[in-house]
């Protein structure tokens, strides 16, 4: 599927995007949004010939029991299972950890905020908003890298200060046995102070 670039946003369209402008509470809610928003049915299931073809005509001998079926299905787990999948991760990272923790709603920022001000999230108190990015770390990068994004996005966080009266925090998370979570704990308690200070 990657090969031939069937699974690639020209073909199924920024599923990562419009999952957020779903925020979907079942797989079937998402399935149901995606299909009227951004692609058919019909658009999945003509990719999922188009893979069957690819597969019977470039390995033929590898592939003799695979049906029509099965791509088509294939297709659609990539496209509505796995996108929702990735949305569930995201949402038991950010919002079932800080969300509980700050007690207060956190949602995803419109691709504008992505853009300008390199903002994942927001809180709004009252008038402002407060913001979030989220930064997945591993044992490959370096803390000297994550300094130097650091410095090249503090303008356009200074900007959304600026137009929106709060500070943009970094919450850094990784993966721990299988489960993301948060890395600097110390972050809380600074997204609840500005918060404090957004209310008064």
């Amino acid at each position: 599927m990657n090969r031939f670039q069937l699974n690639f946003e020209k073909n199924v369209g920024p599923a990562s995007e419009n999952i957020r402008k779903c925020e979907p509470k079942t797989l079937q809610e998402w399935q149901n949004y995606y299909f009227q928003n951004v692609r058919s049915k019909e658009h999945i299931e003509e990719l999922g010939r188009k893979l069957y073809v690819k597969i019977t005509e470039v390995i033929q001998a590898e592939v003799e029991e695979i049906t029509e079926q099965d791509c088509i299905e294939y297709i659609f787990k990539m496209v509505i299972d796995r996108t929702y999948d990735g949305y569930v991760t995201e949402i038991n990272t950010v919002y079932g950890q800080l969300e509980q923790k700050i007690g207060c709603k956190i949602e995803p920022a419109p691709d504008e905020w992505d853009r300008l001000y390199n903002v994942d999230f927001y809180i709004k108190i009252k008038d402002n908003y407060l913001g979030i990015q989220i930064k997945p770390v591993s044992e490959g990068i370096q803390l000297s890298q994550i300094f130097k994004e650091r410095g090249l996005q503090a303008d356009s966080h200074c900007q959304f200060r600026e137009d929106f009266g709060g500070k943009v925090f970094y919450v850094f998370s990784s993966k721990v046995n299988g489960k993301k979570v948060i890395r600097n704990h110390e972050v809380v308690e600074e997204i609840k102070e500005e918060i404090r200070r957004l209310e008064a």
